[in-house]
């Protein structure tokens, strides 16, 4: 569902709730784990010469312990300034000579790093993805240069965008003890004192074929993309991995609630229930009823924010939904708003609460119902037709412990989800004293932003 306030997990910008492949598609998958753990996922799709190539590792923000916040985006922007073979900008130099297109993200559960080419020239991605796998050459002086860069991405990104800011506070109010506390990016201070020293130990602890997974989709041979992983990956050492120590959020006890001062045109309001994800919630089929719970508020023109609150009250000029139910730890169901003119977030507020009044109260009729699960298969369509997301899907599952093959049992479970069980759903779970509410105070805005210069597009999405 469409949401302006996703806290920079996953890949909000991207693609911020992906509808995953329906069964039959999702079964095309192909899976091979090399000797040394690393996991490689082929499907092929042969509607363009094209291939996707992305080495997605199992560590985040959501990863990071307190001091050096931020180091995982931080790696992300290092992992492009080469190796003893690869120096410095001659990554990124290959693959455009190729004709390739190349990037990465950083969230709180991942990182990942993506190549498109023309699909005779797959094993040139392998062959420097493989390099950097495990021979990145870190130095002092580029990572002076690269601090720069990231603190110049947080003051663009954060720092002058009222709403980031706000988002960013909200974050570190809702969570407790859980890592989701914490931008992506990093705190200023930890930003500031990195040492390379940190980088290297982060870099060996989890940049490792046996915590990595390589996905392909595109116009290729699986059996062919197996050999060439093979080739490339195989005689990587795998690294000794240990599991995290649990995180769990502790209970909350009431309601929070948090004002943001900040130069902006409009005032802005965030409101998020603590719930349960695929991997926490009780059974699974709480996940999805409050997925269709996300769907009813905010899918489409015809949802009920869209049409009522915007269209019909005109309290808001605009309001959303989301729920993220591929985290790796329990997260929000989110709500926000802006106001109209004459409006304030108060108003919003109590318009937003009616409406979960509301889905706890009366059970949402069949025809609703159908709508939302009829736009969740139209998404599902239209996710296919990029050999990007397809591929995306499958490494956030299988990175965050999922497992891609859930991809299989996404439409199907949705479409069991019963009026009861989204009534059930907001009755347990989006309640007074797990709320966390955020209101955006607009200050004058007395100074234009100076433009700041270019991250390269490598950002904490």
């Amino acid at each position: 569902m469409k949401l302006e306030l996703n806290k920079l997990k996953g890949v909000a910008l991207l693609l911020l709730c992906p509808a995953l492949s329906t069964h039959a598609e999702a079964s095309n998958v192909q899976e091979k784990v090399l000797a040394n753990g690393l996991k490689v996922l082929v499907k092929e799709d042969r509607r363009a010469p094209v291939v996707v190539s992305q080495v997605w590792y199992k560590v985040g923000g959501s990863y990071e312990p307190g001091g050096i916040t931020g180091i995982s985006h931080m790696l992300e922007h290092m992992m492009f300034k080469g190796t003893q073979q690869y120096p410095a900008g001659e990554f990124s130099r290959i693959i455009a000579e190729n004709g390739g297109q190349e990037n990465a993200f950083t969230g709180s559960d991942y990182t990942a790093y993506f190549q498109t080419m023309e699909k005779s020239r797959l094993e040139i991605s392998f062959k420097l993805e493989a390099d950097r796998m495990r021979n990145l050459d870190l130095k002092a002086e580029e990572l002076e240069k690269e601090l720069q860069v990231v603190t110049e991405e947080r003051r663009m990104r954060t720092e002058d965008k009222p709403r980031a800011k706000m988002q960013e506070q909200f974050n570190a109010v809702a969570f407790v003890n859980s890592p989701y506390k914490n931008p992506v990016i990093g705190w200023p201070s930890d930003i500031a004192n990195y040492k390379v020293e940190d980088l290297q130990a982060w870099y060996q602890q989890w940049y490792a074929p046996n915590n990595a997974t390589l996905v392909v989709v595109g116009d290729v041979d699986a059996q062919q993309v197996f050999k060439l992983a093979e080739q490339y990956f195989a005689n990587l050492k795998p690294s000794d991995i240990k599991p995290l120590k649990p995180q769990d959020e502790i209970p909350q006890k009431g309601v929070r609630k948090i004002t943001v001062k900040a130069p902006a045109k409009l005032a802005y309001l965030m409101m998020g229930y603590k719930v349960p994800v695929l991997k926490t919630a009780p059974t699974v089929s709480e996940a999805y009823a409050l997925e269709v719970l996300a769907g009813i508020l905010d899918g489409g023109n015809g949802a009920r924010l869209s049409s009522r609150l915007i269209r019909g009250q005109q309290i808001a000029v605009s309001a959303g939904a989301g729920y993220d139910m591929t985290s790796r730890m329990s997260d929000m169901f989110m709500l926000e708003a802006t106001p109209a003119e004459g409006k304030s977030v108060f108003d919003l507020e109590y318009a937003l609460k009616q409406e979960v009044y509301q889905l706890q109260t009366e059970l949402v009729s069949p025809d609703e119902l159908q709508r939302v699960k009829a736009q969740v298969l139209a998404n599902d369509i239209y996710q296919k037709d990029s050999n990007f997301y397809q591929a995306m899907q499958l490494g956030m599952l299988e990175t965050v412990g999922i497992g891609w093959q859930t991809a299989d049992e996404y439409v199907q479970n949705i479409n069991k989800v019963t009026a009861e069980q989204v009534r059930e759903v907001a009755r347990k779970y989006l309640l007074e004293d797990t709320l966390t509410v955020a209101y955006l105070d607009p200050q004058p805005i007395t100074e234009t932003p100076k433009a700041g210069k270019s991250t390269g597009g490598r950002h904490a999405f």
